[in-house]
Formats: structure tokens, sequence, C-alpha cells
């Protein structure tokens, strides 16, 4: 296939990136996308809770596309004594990945704070030894200190931060050698990807095997992106990372197809159509099996009622809900196998 424009793949990755959006803070990135969407010349329509989908023309009955834009992240549980705040995960985040990290606060009212998620106490150096191998715990020693000078809870309710207000974590993205190393990798470059596919359908003209709607959803991370579906959906692809582990086949170069996961088996027919397809094309793929914690948007579709066809492919991606790290050509095989499946 062609039409995978690295550099465009790679600056809609940062774009997406640079808009913290921890899952339930949906208005900037919705906002971003849809940007994004009218550049390429498409018409974006807004889900209320926050998602973006685009018709990508076609007659029939739909394909649905989707890739979520919801990050995991935190959220301030309450206010400690002297000012730093407890905190906990919103989505699959977990004290050993994210201590260290540097994040931002977002105020109710519109502030935004840096601070940095530390242990409690936080120099190793005056911490006694039976504390040092502790792990880790939200509720009880893993807090966010905040970039400024506040002693007590007072001071830093002075500054407008509250319960339930959101924290994103520093995405950091690199890349060297082909490998892309960032945080949310999970689902922003997929995400990406997707933006791409729409690039070249509209600016090569491509003709599409069917009605194709691209569905940027927020929620996934929590289990109800696509709860909702546009009418007249027969099928659902979710575009998601594929985790790598030591029994695991995918791998950063290649695209994996999805044959199961935590929840229940893809739809067989739908998942030997895009198997079948990336033969045809010569992808780099392979099938793989996610379990025991591990499910996509066209799981809370199929939860959700609907009598569709589901299925799942995306790049191999290491340190899942980490410091996640896939590589280009996971992202260009990726691309490949999508663009195959939807056009002539």
């Amino acid at each position: 296939m062609t039409g995978f424009d690295e550099q465009y793949t790679l600056d809609a990755f940062q774009a997406l990136l640079a808009v913290d959006s921890t899952t339930g803070q949906y208005r900037e990135i919705q906002e971003k996308t849809a940007e994004m969407i009218r550049d390429l010349g498409f018409a974006p329509v807004f889900t209320r809770k926050g998602g973006v989908l685009a018709d990508l023309g076609g007659g029939g009955e739909a394909l649905v596309i989707t890739a979520h834009l919801d990050d995991i992240g935190l959220m301030v549980r309450h206010i400690n004594a002297d000012g730093t705040l407890n905190v906990c995960p919103v989505g699959g985040l977990y004290p050993f990945y994210c201590v260290t990290e540097n994040v931002r606060i977002y105020t109710g009212d519109g502030r935004v704070y840096t601070g940095t998620v530390c242990r409690t106490p936080n120099s190793i150096h005056v911490t006694e030894e039976e504390l040092r191998t502790q792990l880790g715990d939200f509720r009880t020693n893993v807090c966010v200190v905040i970039d400024m000078p506040v002693r007590s809870a007072e001071d830093t309710r002075a500054l407008g931060i509250e319960t339930g207000d959101y924290i994103g974590l520093e995405p950091r993205f690199t890349m060297s050698g082909g490998y892309i190393k960032s945080r949310f990798v999970d689902d922003k470059a997929c995400a990406a990807v997707l933006l791409n596919v729409m690039k070249a359908v509209r600016e090569q003209g491509l003709k599409l095997k069917r009605k194709v709607i691209a569905y940027f959803a927020c929620y996934e991370e929590i289990g109800h992106g696509t709860a909702w579906l546009p009418e007249g959906t027969k099928d659902v692809l979710a575009l998601d990372i594929a985790p790598t582990g030591p029994d695991q086949n995918s791998e950063e170069h290649k695209v994996s197809i999805f044959a199961k996961d935590s929840r229940f088996p893809y739809h067989s027919g739908m998942t030997n159509e895009l198997r079948e397809t990336a033969k045809q094309i010569g992808a780099d793929y392979v099938m793989d099996i996610f379990t025991p914690h591990y499910g996509t948007d066209g799981d809370g579709s199929v939860l959700a009622g609907y009598d569709i066809r589901h299925a799942a492919i995306g790049p191999g991606t290491a340190n899942s809900h980490g410091y996640e790290r896939t590589h280009i050509d996971g992202l260009r095989n990726t691309f490949d196998l999508i663009l195959a499946y939807i056009t002539d």
C-alpha cells in the first residue's frame, strides 16, 4: 500500500500529546481533534460525552473505525495537611509507573499548576530501611507535590485546587532509530494513524468499499468509549496498542490482529477478513491474544447490546500504561492494513 505519511503521523501524534486528556477531561482534546479533521477536509460531529466522528464517505452498512483520545491519569482525592495532594488513579495507572513523573494540575476555574508525583518520605537518604522496600500506594505513601510555596491545605486551596481536579502526566515524547517513546502511545499514536488514513483517502481520492466512519472516542480507559454507535453500524474496528510480553506474539515493528482479549474472542469472520487482507498486501503482521487485563472499545460496543461484528488491530507496544515504546514500522503496518481493508 502507499500513502503512509510518516511526518504527518508523527506531527499529529505530538499535537494530540500536547493536550492533556485524562479520561473525563475531554473538551480541549475534542476541539483539537475536530480542528485536525477540518484541516483534512472532513466535517467533525461531536458526541455529547466528548467523542468526535467523521464520515469518510462510501455507501451501505457502516464500518466504524475507532481510536480513543483519553489518557490514563490522576485526580485529586483530597488535600493533605502539608499542602500536598492525595491522588487516585483514573484508568489503569499504577504508582510504580508514575512516581517521579512531572504533572499538570487543572483547577475547576481553569488555572493550571505543575507538580511531581512523589513517594513519602521523598528522599531516599532520610528514609528508614523498612520504608525503602514498601511498594508505592496512592492512598498511603504517594502524593503530588505542587510547584508552589504551599505549607498547608489552606495554602493549596487558595490556589483554587480542590478534590476532583484532573492531573495529567507529562508524555515525554522522543524518537530514535525509528523507536517512538512516550506516554499515551495508547492510544494517541493509533488516533494519529487514523487521521493519516483519512488524509490518504482524501488526497488520493480513494474509493471506499463501504461506508466508513472514523470515531475518536473518549472514556475507553474506563470501559465505555463506544457504548453508543452511529445508526446503521454493522462492524466496529478498534485501533489500540498490542502489548508485548514474554508470552505474546506482538512486536513493535508489526501490526497485531487480535484474536481474543480478557473479555471474549473477537468476531471470527471479521478477524479472518483482516488476516486475509494482511496476507494479500504483504503486511508484517501477527495474530495475538491479550489476557488477563486488556480490552478495547469494540468490547464496549458489544457489551452495550449492539448487534455488530467487532475486531481490533494495532501496533506492538512495550511498557503498556507506562512510558510506552513502539516503532514507526508498527504504525506503518497498521496504516497499510486499515487502508487495504477499506479501499478497493
